[in-house]
């Protein structure tokens, strides 16, 4: 780093007294002088004229010789341990006024349970852990999936974090999909009284088809940093949507983040927190010690150093120069394998095979070339875009899986396939549901009325043939988790609806003096606030979505 114009006033060396070293590179340089004009001692013995035909001077008649280098390297040593200086350390005295947001996932496949109990389970269980290490700090807590809402803003009471943290359940969002992309207004909104730079930690299993590039539009222009936990395991199992960590380390790596892997300790957390520690902001102080900026000047030294491998390039005290060099080198850092300590032979052959296609065609060139061949499932695993991974699963007749990713986009046609796979799933009340959002949004769609027509004259004729068809408890119209069993053939889920009624205002002190209305007013504080979250998103996304009934 150069400094600037200003920072030149500061300039000053670390440790001057490697200045003493001048003495014996000049006694050196005076020794070699002298070694070199005692070549002149044959001068009176030998004729001139056969002396010049004599005389080797391989390295004076050019520039290009060890002395000339010699000049060059030992004054960049030396400048090198005198250790320059124009600026000061970072200080480690540092108000802690960075803030933590974390967005958590709450879409249908957070509640797979590839990863005990659940991956929600797991995520809420990951940051239970956060806020146990960092106390009396900053958090705000914002969920997602069809839609993003804040359930509590910054707060350092981790009692009633961990309260909401543990009734958060798919069931509560009044909307289904994976959108996270929804939930970066809310955290302006959280940071809009914070001066530090906060961190935003997202736990997910995957993406929407816009998300990648909302986060990193959104990142480029704040000072934010984004760290991504990603929840579940890659592997593909049937009827299982696998963790996107490609797609979540591709996230990270474009908005400048980190990307960190679950594990069944808590050094994940404790990476977290650390990393959440370097944005605090710093105290100014005038006594902290100053930068020693000599370091860059290590490599080209060990250019210059290099020379003295050629051919006839020695010099008797150049081995000195060494240790000095190798002082200033990094030593190198051991890498560490995530990968498992033994594979089979099928493995690595695959390995290599997949390494190879690789070279030549992107994931989603493999993925069309895969689908075509037949391979749906393989073609799932390496496509990235939500879109074609659920066409893949559809054509793999993994419907409900399909519609999983197919409702990861907010597009009408997105809408229209989610709807076709739910149906294909025997998911008919909630196909009809699809069917009918898409219709609001566009109501000439080619083939969407002639389809929920189809699917509505299925669940009529099912209810005709079992009027007794029991009533599902606890299903608001939106998935609970993936698979064929959750598929509502026909009457039996409703959605809820959320009806204002008008409220009676008692003020604190009304309570306090009525026993009957105080211990009423704390039963209902006591209670699980499921319902309270149900009811408060609910009417959030009434409030703010347009006629279209489109995410603002």
């Amino acid at each position: 780093m150069l400094p600037d114009l200003q920072a030149l006033q500061y300039f000053h060396f670390l440790r001057p007294a490697w200045a003493l070293l001048l003495l014996p590179w000049l006694a050196l340089l005076i020794a070699q002088t002298r070694r070199r004009s005692s070549r002149d001692m044959f001068g009176g013995i030998i004729a001139p004229h056969l002396l010049e035909h004599l005389r080797l001077e391989r390295f004076d008649s050019r520039w290009f010789n060890p002395r000339t280098f010699t000049w060059l390297i030992m004054p960049l040593l030396l400048l090198l341990l005198m250790g320059p200086s124009w600026r000061q350390q970072p200080s480690p005295l540092s108000q802690d006024e960075a803030a933590l947001v974390v967005l958590l996932d709450v879409s249908s496949s957070m509640e797979q349970s590839d990863v005990q109990p659940s991956r929600l389970q797991r995520a809420k269980q990951k940051i239970s852990d956060l806020l146990a290490l960092r106390p009396d700090k900053k958090t705000a807590l914002i969920v997602y999936a069809g839609s993003a809402h804040t359930v509590l803003t910054l707060t350092a009471d981790q009692d009633i974090l961990n309260q909401y943290l543990a009734a958060i359940t798919p069931g509560i969002m009044p909307r289904g999909g994976k959108f996270p992309e929804y939930s970066l207004p809310l955290v302006d909104e959280v940071l809009r009284d914070t001066i530090a730079p906060a961190t935003v930690v997202l736990f997910a299993d995957g993406l929407g088809s816009d998300s990648s590039a909302a986060f990193t539009q959104y990142f480029a222009a704040r000072q934010h940093q984004l760290l991504v936990v990603g929840v579940g395991t890659p592997r593909s199992v049937q009827g299982l949507a696998p963790l996107e960590r490609d797609a979540l380390e591709r996230l990270a790596a474009d908005a400048g983040g980190t990307y960190i892997a679950l594990t069944v300790d808590d050094s994940d957390m404790r990476r977290i927190d650390r990393l959440v520690n370097k944005h605090y902001v710093i105290v100014p102080d005038s006594a902290l010690p100053w930068l020693d900026s000599g370091y860059p000047l290590v490599f080209p030294a060990m250019l210059l150093f290099l020379m003295w491998f050629r051919r006839g390039w020695t010099l008797t005290w150049g081995w000195l120069l060494l240790p000095l060099i190798l002082a200033g080198a990094p030593a190198p850092s051991a890498a560490q394998e995530d990968g498992p300590e033994h594979a089979t032979s099928g493995q690595l052959a695959g390995r290599a095979a997949q390494w190879f296609a690789d070279l030549w065609l992107t994931g989603e060139q493999q993925g069309r070339l895969l689908l075509q061949w037949g391979r749906y499932d393989a073609a799932a695993a390496r496509f990235d875009d939500p879109m074609w991974k659920g066409l893949a699963y559809y054509y793999g007749e993994e419907f409900m899986l399909a519609a999983e990713y197919f409702s990861r986009s907010d597009t009408d046609d997105a809408l229209f396939n989610e709807a076709n796979a739910r149906a294909q799933a025997r998911d008919y009340l909630r196909a009809v549901q699809r069917y009918d959002r898409l219709l609001a949004r566009a109501p000439d769609y080619r083939g969407a009325a002639h389809n929920r027509q189809l699917v509505q004259d299925i669940i009529d004729e099912i209810n005709r043939m079992s009027e007794s068809q029991q009533q599902e408890a606890g299903v608001s119209g939106e998935d609970k988790e993936l698979g064929g069993d959750d598929a509502i053939p026909a009457e039996g889920a409703r959605d809820i609806s959320w009806q204002q009624s008008e409220l009676t205002q008692l003020t604190a002190e009304q309570i306090l003096q009525d026993p009957a209305t105080s211990e009423m007013w704390l039963r209902g504080v006591q209670q699980d606030p499921s319902d309270f979250l149900a009811i408060k998103f609910s009417m959030q996304l009434q409030r703010t979505a347009n006629p279209a009934g489109n995410q603002p």
